[in-house]
Order: structure tokens, then sequence, then C-alpha cells
């Protein structure tokens, strides 16, 4: 039986192909290296920094003490996971959807959600500039994240326009009844807004998709786990699932069965005629579900003091780091010297991350092998700032809390 998408998978031939493999800078090759385009962005995905850092990064509830709780990473895996097997029902390239779904939240700010309320609020006040994850997991594939060459440099990851493009336009709370890629290829960096622009392949409309699918069960899974859902809400998201379909029981409330009804769904209805597409039954599904979570659990009186305490600590952070900021780059200098005694930890790593990025000492970027391009200037404030909105950015939950705790101890 012939695959749906098998004549728009994103392969060589394609219409679009050779736009798609371009690369962000120039990615030096490995004699006999048997890897795609597309895997070799993954596997470069894969080792990055930012990417390890999710394990310690929000999803939903924080710092909890229950290891079985998702964490940042996992979701990312989720979305993998759903994204590979919807692409492989479709014949799409499960290779590319694995390098978007594995890059696609590699900027995403400490605290989830809420952190990234915090860090907007802090950029629109201080740059008049919205901060939103999507074009700051672009920024950070591009310019931030860097792995060693074959010279021992450290290097940022040169990823293929169709990964990057992927990983800015994968924003899963607009709510379509139909997605379609694009046509026209466009510099990334002037789409100024999450969710508005579709993605410029398939496989990129699938992870879009996925990113729904995915958090929707799982949230309800560690709601039920940490107490969050009490029986009336239980009851109710009964009735939502009761309602996708007759082989379906109000008991069976857990990700999997969730996942597969809608991907199910999905790979039945979609078509390159018809575009990615769930059936209206689903939609109403999914729309229901996602009103429950919202109602049920993001909105949950317990989580107010978590919020009110990610709120605290980031701003802190902002406030402090912001103060090092001085008109010529030897008083920035001096205003981290002046904070080392006080605050080593935060001192040293935000040091480090403006000797990496910045123009603030070049000899010492030699010293350490950054080859990465200068991403800021020291004399100028809104660099300065812009600095330090990216430093909080890359945060783990535990060592923005850490530095936090060092800020609020006095030994």
């Amino acid at each position: 039986m012939k695959i749906p998408f098998s004549n728009e998978r994103m392969q060589a031939g394609h219409r679009k192909w050779r736009r798609c493999i371009a690369r962000e800078g120039h990615l030096y090759e490995r004699k006999g290296d048997p890897r795609s385009e597309f895997y070799r962005d993954y596997a470069r995905i894969l080792h990055s920094t930012a990417y390890r850092r999710l394990k310690h990064k929000t999803q939903v509830f924080f710092a909890t003490e229950n290891d079985h709780i998702c964490t940042r990473i996992e979701h990312v895996n989720h979305v993998a996971s759903v994204s590979y097997t919807i692409a492989d029902n479709l014949g799409l390239n499960t290779e590319l959807v694995s390098a978007i779904a594995t890059g696609h939240d590699l900027g995403h700010a400490p605290f989830g959600h809420q952190g990234e309320i915090i860090l907007n609020d802090l950029s629109r006040k201080a740059l008049g500039e919205d901060f939103w994850h999507e074009r700051n997991s672009l920024r950070f594939v591009d310019r931030i994240e860097t792995l060693p060459n074959p010279a021992g440099l450290q290097e940022n990851l040169h990823l293929t326009y169709a990964v990057r493009d992927g990983i800015i336009c994968h924003c899963g709370e607009i709510d379509q009844k139909t997605l379609r890629p694009r046509e026209k290829a466009v510099d990334l960096y002037d789409i100024e807004e999450a969710g508005r622009t579709s993605p410029f392949t398939w496989e990129g409309c699938v992870v879009k998709v996925s990113d729904k699918i995915a958090f929707l069960g799982r949230d309800i899974e560690d709601a039920i786990e940490l107490g969050i859902l009490d029986k009336a809400g239980i009851r109710r998201l009964g009735e939502i699932i009761a309602a996708l379909g007759p082989g379906l029981k109000p008991r069976e409330i857990n990700n999997t069965v969730l996942m597969n009804e809608f991907i199910q769904d999905l790979s039945r209805n979609s078509s390159p005629k018809e575009g990615i597409r769930l059936s209206p039954e689903y939609v109403n599904a999914l729309k229901a579900i996602k009103e429950f979570n919202y109602g049920y659990i993001y909105e949950h009186e317990r989580l107010s003091p978590f919020k009110e305490y990610a709120r605290l600590i980031l701003t802190a952070l902002f406030d402090l780091l912001r103060s090092m900021y001085g008109s010529r780059r030897e008083k920035a200098k001096a205003g981290i010297n002046k904070n080392r005694h006080c605050y080593p930890l935060l001192a040293e790593y935000f040091e480090d991350w403006l000797v990496k990025y910045s123009d603030l000492d070049l000899l010492e970027k030699r010293k350490r092998k950054y080859a990465s391009g200068r991403l800021y200037r020291i004399e100028d404030d809104r660099d300065f700032t812009r600095a330090v909105i990216e430093f909080i950015s890359g945060m783990t939950d535990k060592f923005a809390i850490r530095c936090f705790n060092e800020m609020t101890s006095f030994k």
C-alpha cells in the first residue's frame, strides 16, 4: 500500500532539498561518515550541554521529590517518540523529525512556562523585546551551544535550515485544525511571534502537532500522582476521554492510551491534500483536554507558591547580574570581581559566559579555545542586559536555586 506522504518526504530530489540541508555556517566533514545530514544534526543536539541540562528543568511540577514526575528532558523525548511514530506512519523523514524534536526546547527557561513568563516580563521592561523560548532555542543552537571540532576548538552547531526552522516554528499552543508547510524559505530571525509561522517542511508540521499530543496526557498522569487532581476532576476527565471513542473506558487515564488514540486518528486523517490533521471529534477532544488541564492543573492553587518563588529567584538573579554592568568594560570586570567574594559560584559562571560570548577578554577567549563568534559588546547596555537574560535562560532550576541561596546566605 502506498504511504500517503512518500512523495513529500524530505530527501534528495525534493524541490526544497538543497535549502533544507543548507547549514548555518560551515560544518567540518568526517571521512567515511555514514550519517545523513539530519542525523548529524540529531547527534550534535544530543551531545550539547543545553540538552543535558533539560533533565533539571521543570516541565510543569517544580522541585518534586518524586523521581517519576516528568522533567523537560522527558517531555522532549516524548515529543521525539510521538513525532517518529507519526512520521513513520506517513512515510516522512524520521531522522529530520527526531532532530527537530530533540532540539525544540533547548532554549527553554528554568521553572517551565512560569520562568518564560518571568523572563519575558524582564525583557520587555529592560529591552522592550519579547522573550519566547522558540526563538531562544534557535539562538541557542545557532549562537550559544558549541562542540569541539577536530582541532579541539569550540564552535557552534551549524545545523541545517530544516532543523533550525522546525525548532523556531514548533509552537504547539496555537489551535489549528490543519497544518501545512509554507512554501517560502525565510530568514528565521525575521519571525517575530511564536506559533504564527508554519514550518517549512511536513516533518516540522509533525513535530508541531506532536508537541501538543505529548504533554497533555503526561501532565494528567503527573497531576494524579501528586494529588493535584481530586475525584471531581478525575470524573470530569473520564467523561472527556470516554467521548473519544467506544473502545475507551473512563478508567483508562494514562498517557500511552491518549497518545496512541491521537496518533492513530492523525495518521488516518492526514494526507498531502488534506494536510496534517485530526478528525473533528479529536480536534474537539484535544481542545477539551487542554482546557481541562488549564482549569484543573496549570492554574491549581498549589502551584501559586511555586510561581511566586520562581519570580523571586529569577528577578533577584537578573537584578544582581545587571548591577555588574559599567559604561566601560573595565567597570564590568570590576563588577564581577567585586561580587566574586560574596557570590563565587554565580560570578565565576557569569564571567565565563561573558568571556565566551563577548569581547570582555579576547586573550582569555583564545586561551580557552572558543571559536564561537561574539554575541555581546560589553560597552553596550542592551547587549549586556541581553547577556544576562540569555545566561539565566540557560540555567537549570537547581543551578538557579543554588545561586539564589548563595545570594541569600551570609557566611
